[in-house]
């Protein structure tokens, strides 16, 4: 059996912070896992390096599902993004382990490929309605299949998702957060149009995403919804915080356009209402702040039940490795929906040599032994951590509000 015998965390900041977890094993086969915590990455490093890595050392690296119980039964302190990240962080690295003593890909260990290829959508992002679309065709000529829109809003200074470069959208920045001004009445008139004109230009073969990002009351979601029926959106994500899961059910009662959400989500329990009463569409948990492979199945077995698809999310604030972790993951469930892919910069794939590729939409984690992703240590040390938050939002009047 293969020991646990050292593990510690490197982090690096090739464009953006990123936590990587290294577990070494007796047989010389290690593994890695990702614990980025976007705007809070040291608590993450603090917990695995003071707290979890000491109770790592002698265990039996193959016993995936016992060394998970332990650390999530016996902290005491269960769930919240910290833990869950270092659990999640654990997790891939073994499963890594696994995969490559095994000789085959992770989703292999999984069940196999349930599909050819994850189908993934990009982020077109413009200053105005134009300009998304013109990124939208982009999008579509490099063979994807489903876009997310996003437009800025006439009489905004600054709109969530919308930045200056073409491909890439990464909101953490500055040595303290910046502040933007939102309002909801601006933003509900102006998404129908942006909608409109979208399907108008870009046709009825494609699908369209939009992200809320919990901006609205579950009553003003629902309007939302029913104003854009006419277009047909593969989902709505986010569209009202989800603390008060039964809130989702007001939404329900106003409009039949897809719902997606829990990119913030911990656990099983944060996503169980909304599963067993068919309250969304697609579940959104990501491997990193979800407690890895390992619990992310569980909640991928229980929206099984109830028809709810994965749409994992995978913006820039998760490292390859929980791409690929994301993407075995995906090749493997029955119930996969989409997977959100917002591709890395040059510097960050330096950082971490990865397997996976994209091909006519789909995306295949590849069939190296493992994750298929590694780390250049030595690179990576190159790149000193850079203290960065996510910005916060205000009404027009000053009133706190969720960004």
């Amino acid at each position: 059996m293969p020991r646990i015998t050292s593990a510690r965390v490197i982090v690096t900041c090739p464009g953006r912070n990123f936590v990587t977890l290294k577990i070494e094993t007796d047989e010389g086969a290690y593994g890695i896992g990702d614990a980025t915590l976007n705007g809070r990455e040291l608590a993450v490093a603090s917990y695995l390096t003071d707290h979890v890595i000491p109770c790592l050392i002698g265990r039996d690296a193959h016993r995936i599902e016992d060394i998970w119980q332990y650390l999530y039964k016996g902290a005491y302190w269960r769930r919240g993004p910290v833990t869950m990240s270092a659990i999640a962080a654990v997790d891939m690295a073994l499963w890594d382990i696994k995969g490559k003593l095994a000789g085959m890909p992770v989703y292999q260990l999984l069940g196999g490929a349930a599909r050819e290829g994850c189908m993934v959508y990009g982020h077109a992002n413009g200053s105005d309605i134009a300009e998304t679309i013109e990124r939208a065709h982009e999008y579509l000529e490099q063979g994807y299949k489903a876009v997310r829109l996003q437009s800025g809003v006439p009489g905004l200074a600054a709109t969530y998702g919308v930045s200056g470069e073409r491909f890439y959208y990464e909101p953490a920045k500055g040595s303290l957060p910046d502040e933007t001004v939102w309002s909801t009445s601006k933003y509900m008139r102006h998404v129908p149009q942006l909608f409109e004109k979208g399907r108008n230009a870009l046709g009825w073969d494609v699908h369209l995403l939009h992200d809320v990002h919990h901006r609205l009351t579950p009553i003003e979601a629902g309007r939302l919804g029913k104003d854009l029926e006419p277009y047909r959106l593969f989902w709505l994500e986010d569209a009202t915080p989800a603390e008060n899961q039964a809130g989702f059910r007001l939404i329900r009662q106003h409009t039949t356009t897809p719902l997606a959400v829990g990119e913030i989500f911990n656990s099983v329990w944060d996503a169980k209402q909304l599963i067993e009463e068919q309250l969304i569409d697609y579940i959104r948990a990501t491997v990193v702040h979800a407690g890895g492979i390992t619990h992310l199945r569980r909640i991928a077995g229980l929206a099984d039940l109830h028809q709810v698809r994965t749409g994992c999310h995978g913006a820039t604030d998760l490292s390859p490795v929980s791409m690929a972790a994301a993407l075995h993951f995906g090749l493997s469930v029955p119930n996969f929906g989409i997977q959100e892919y917002m591709r890395h910069t040059a510097e960050t794939d330096a950082v971490f040599p990865h397997a996976y590729s994209l091909s006519n939409g789909l995306m295949h984690p590849g069939d190296k032994p493992g994750l298929g992703v590694d780390i250049d240590e030595a690179l990576a040390a190159k790149h000193e951590y850079k203290r960065a938050y996510l910005p916060v939002n205000r009404l027009e009047d000053g009133t706190m509000w969720s960004w």
